[in-house]
């Protein structure tokens, strides 16, 4: 793209009067936590954030797609394009591949235009350039004036609806495409449009991309009665009102006055046309567009406020609660207000009798993400593990990675079993824990994805499956989880087999180099061997190398001391890996960023590895890597994330770790303490309880953690409960310009199991 159409700096503005005021009126008496979150920071570099209206966890993601493609537009938006070609109703957030973008409505002055143009010639196509003066972005609201047609566009939503607001100019031809040949690299099937009457469009949209077989139907309603209609098939004109075909597009027609304002509800649904009307009924069934952009707006407000803190500056503000923004945006509504729901069996199930949800990055949220939400979202928890159950029950297997009832089977090793045993581990009620137990194990004994070899041979021949040594090691952890779910519900033998294929991750380790390698026999490692390169989709590992792969063994990082020699040996080769530099190869994925030496903080098996100092009693360790990436791979810029946000999984990383704690071990209910980043923060927790953290002594140059005290008594473990944080109470943390004893004796390390 050419310079001349690039806008570099960033500008938020604030709302219009009247949604301030409203918005302003509905949340008297609390401060007004949405004004630290900038949907920018991550727009830049590979962060791939959604930018946009929507409301937590909603189905619709309403925002603006743009010209380019490519991988740093796989949310349709990056910082550096000044194009848009529609405002489109579904957008991922952070992921490594491109996806949605469904029902594109694009309105326009003139002549009509169905061909969306390139940036060679702006003047042939209907997309506009735009400027970031003139875009407002805030949760639940997006604003922007269309520079090629001088129309403003707001955009806000509720759950499952999208609301649009077009002021238009004096026009002789105005007009509101609705193209459903758009996506977001996926490839349109067939799709569908129909004026039903005056003020009504129903259509669909069957695309196929990464997610091979998605369905989305939706219904618009129009304030401004439709005086002409037009369809067309690609760029073709066709006669009537109603139109299939692959590419389909509708265009209405009218003339409009200075300053008019033309309203749009669109319903989405991933069963029908008349659910989708349901929809609007139920959620925006009037036309105040600001009543619904305010309400849209305290929704956010209300879910930041569940953990509200106090820090040094006004940039740490915007990371945080930016980075809490983040984490809510997915996994996202997938039913209608009826409980319909398009099922992974591809059968429309009715009624639910739980919130059905989609965009499962399991692989990446299962490290700290879905913790999170046991400690923010405990209300959510049951709906996401029964989703997960239905899919078990729907495809035969936990998700691996899900989007839109499509198992993409993308990344290695059955994250959900980490999530469900984790949610029944600390105790959350709701689902069917038999069939819990049941989805876990049956998902672990299958014969696909290297199970087999697993179950034969304890690990996974390398001349047999790409990326086997990640997908081994997750594998592990798995494992792992799986027996402490049969020990919990005393099925003794499950216990022990599954205890045992946890210690799988020993066959990976190689004695002689101390690192995780590939092997091709029981008595033959693959060759040649270089720890440091990486081979995308092509080598042992999975975006990463040895040296990062060497410390994924969260649920035993004794057994890994053990293997290294000791915890001497392991902490010399644990402070090589902070140091060490070596060539990742030219084939190496993008995706392993912020490095420090081989740490790669970019992505996330490494995400858990700072924290291992403090399983060998150096603390002070942990705290010196944590505060780096926290002030330096966090950021207030559009580059502020130094990889993809990965729904949330990045940003949940932070969340943590800012409060001073991290889950390494991703089911044993337990939180590795780091160093905190924050001054105060109360979680406020379902019945009244809150859980508040008083940070004293707190600033750069005070980073370690000198003493504790929990509910006014001395408290020595380097670690927390997540039973301490759910029952309420008060924790303060003393801190040091050194480091100190706090956390070194063996008594107060953590362990692997409780």
């Amino acid at each position: 793209m050419k310079q001349k159409f690039r806008l570099l700096i960033p500008f938020v503005l604030i709302a219009s009067a009247a949604f301030a005021q409203k918005a302003k009126k509905a949340q008297a008496g609390s401060t007004d936590l949405t004004q630290y979150v900038d949907q920018l920071i991550g727009t830049g570099f590979h962060g791939h954030v959604f930018v946009g209206a929507n409301v937590p966890f909603g189905a619709v993601q309403m925002g603006p797609t743009q010209l380019s493609k490519g991988w740093d537009w796989c949310s349709g938006y990056h910082i550096s394009d000044s194009t848009i070609i529609g405002f489109q109703h579904t957008h991922l957030s952070g992921t490594g591949i491109g996806d949605l973008g469904d029902v594109s409505f694009m309105p326009t002055t003139g002549a009509i235009n169905v061909n969306k143009g390139d940036i060679k010639n702006p003047q042939a196509g209907y997309f506009s350039l735009f400027s970031r003066q003139d875009e407002v972005i805030k949760p639940g609201y997006y604003s922007v004036k269309l520079k090629k047609y001088n129309i403003k566009v707001q955009l806000t939503a509720s759950k499952r609806v999208g609301f649009h607001q077009y002021t238009f100019p004096q026009a002789q031809q105005a007009n509101i495409m609705i193209d459903l040949a758009e996506g977001i690299a996926d490839i349109p099937v067939k799709t569908y449009i129909k004026q039903v009457n005056s003020t009504t469009i129903e259509g669909y949209r069957y695309s196929r991309g990464w997610a091979r077989d998605q369905k989305i139907y939706f219904t618009a309603v129009f304030s401004k009665p439709i005086s002409k209609f037009a369809v067309y098939d690609s760029t073709a004109l066709q006669k009537g009102v109603s139109l299939t075909g692959q590419k389909v597009k509708g265009v209405l027609s009218f003339a409009s006055k200075p300053g008019e304002k033309v309203l749009v509800k669109v319903g989405i649904s991933p069963v029908s046309t008349t659910n989708a009307l349901l929809n609007i009924n139920a959620e925006i069934p009037g036309w105040d567009f600001d009543k619904v952009a305010a309400n849209a707006h305290n929704e956010w407000n209300r879910e930041l406020h569940k953990l509200t803190i106090k820090a040094d500056s006004t940039a740490q503000l915007k990371k945080f609660y930016t980075a809490m923004y983040h984490t809510m945006i997915a996994p996202s509504i997938f039913n209608d207000v009826n409980g319909d729901y398009m099922g992974a069996d591809k059968q429309v199930h009715k009624k639910a009798a739980f919130n059905n949800l989609t965009t499962f990055s399991l692989w990446d949220t299962y490290r700290s993400a879905n913790p999170l939400y046991t400690i923010m979202q405990p209300g959510r928890v049951p709906d996401m593990i029964n989703t997960m159950l239905a899919i078990y029950k729907e495809q035969g297997k936990l998700p691996v990675w899900h989007l839109m009832a499509n198992e993409t089977n993308t990344m290695v090793g059955n994250s959900a079993v980490a999530v469900v045993a984790d949610a029944y581990l600390k105790g959350f009620k709701g689902f069917d824990a038999n069939l819990a137990y049941e989805a876990v194990k049956t998902t672990q004994m299958q014969d696909v994805r290297g199970l087999k070899f697993v179950k034969q041979l304890g690990y996974i021949p390398a001349d047999s499956t790409r990326e086997n040594v990640a997908m081994g090691l997750e594998y592990s952890i798995n494992d792992w989880c799986v027996a402490q779910m049969a020990k919990k519900m005393g099925k003794t033998a499950d216990y022990q087999y599954f205890s045992k294929r946890a210690k799988n991750y020993q066959n990976y380790f190689d004695k002689q180099t101390h690192f995780m390698r590939g092997k091709v026999s029981a008595t033959e490692w693959r060759t040649p061997f270089n720890p440091f390169e990486s081979r995308h989709e092509q080598d042992d590992f999975t975006e990463g190398n040895a040296w990062q792969y060497t410390w994924l063994v969260p649920h035993d990082v004794e057994g890994l001391i053990a293997l290294q020699g000791g915890e001497q040996p392991f902490t010399k080769k644990l402070d090589s890996l902070f140091v060490v530099q070596g060539d990742l190869g030219k084939e190496h994925s993008p995706d392993i960023s912020g490095l420090i030496g081989q740490y790669a903080h970019g992505n996330e098996p490494s995400h858990h590895i700072a924290y291992l100092y403090a399983y060998v009693g150096q603390p002070w360790k942990t705290a010196d890597k944590v505060r780096f990436i926290m002030d330096n791979f966090y950021t207030t810029r559009p580059d502020g994330i130094i990889g993809n946000e990965d729904v949330g999984q990045m940003s949940a990383w932070y969340v943590l770790s800012s409060l001073g704690f991290y889950p390494v071990n991703p089911a044993n209910g337990m939180y590795v303490f780091g160093s905190p980043h924050i001054n105060e923060a109360t979680i406020n927790l379902p019945a009244g309880k809150k859980f508040h953290i008083v940070v004293k002594n707190n600033s750069s140059a005070h980073k370690y953690i000198a003493g504790i005290t929990l509910n006014g008594k001395p408290y020595i473990l380097n670690y927390l409960p997540h039973s301490s944080v759910a029952a309420g109470g008060e924790m303060v943390i003393t801190m040091a310009g050194k480091p100190t004893a706090f956390g070194t004796s063996v008594a107060s390390r953590p362990k692997s199991v409780n």
